[in-house]
């Protein structure tokens, strides 16, 4: 991606993450990036290439948040897999909050937009490509159920976290019991 694409569609994640999809037009992500009017429009056309681009883009850098998951010695014993995963999901409900409600907001979008169900499906391919082997490696008998259950977990958690942030938030002993359940015998 060219630097300038990469300043447009982080702009366009900060729009999303802290205003809303109402608020994701052309102009608001010039005036947020400080680049001229048009600057956006003239690489997104239109409001669903822009969208498209803004889904990839919050793919790419969630892929890179996961990336550090895979930087821990994997595969790990489950409490130390649970341990890692419960610290991607604070990073994800903290620090990275706005790319996390972006994501949010796009997956809205996509709800009635098939071209971005389908860049949806090809990322959860990917990712269920990665981490069903380490799901595997844990222990799991059925890794790509269990996979979907955790990643189910976790998107739930996020979004009640998001909406109604508790500063007390621990997902270590939801994802703990859920692979303590999944990994039962």
């Amino acid at each position: 991606m060219v630097p300038r694409e990469t300043q447009i569609l982080d702009a366009a994640i900060e729009v999303l993450g802290t205003r809303g999809t109402r608020h994701l037009t052309h102009r608001a992500v010039d005036a947020e990036a400080g680049l001229p009017l048009g600057s956006t429009s003239n690489r997104f056309r239109t409001r669903e290439a822009l969208l498209a681009g803004v889904l990839g883009r919050v793919l790419e850098r969630e892929i890179e948040t996961w990336g550090r998951l895979a930087g821990v010695a994997l595969p790990l014993a489950p409490d130390g897999f649970a341990t890692a995963v419960a610290a991607l999901v604070r990073e994800l409900a903290g620090s990275g909050r706005v790319l996390t409600l972006a994501r949010y907001a796009i997956f809205v979008e996509a709800a009635t937009q098939p071209a971005l169900q389908r860049q949806i499906a090809e990322a959860l391919e990917r990712l269920t490509a990665w981490a069903t082997p380490i799901v595997a490696a844990l222990g799991s008998t059925d890794p790509a159920r269990h996979l979907r259950m955790l990643l189910s977990l976790i998107d739930g958690m996020l979004a009640n976290q998001l909406a109604n942030p508790d500063p007390a938030f621990d997902p270590h002993a939801a994802i703990s019991a859920l692979l303590r359940g999944i990994l039962s015998p």
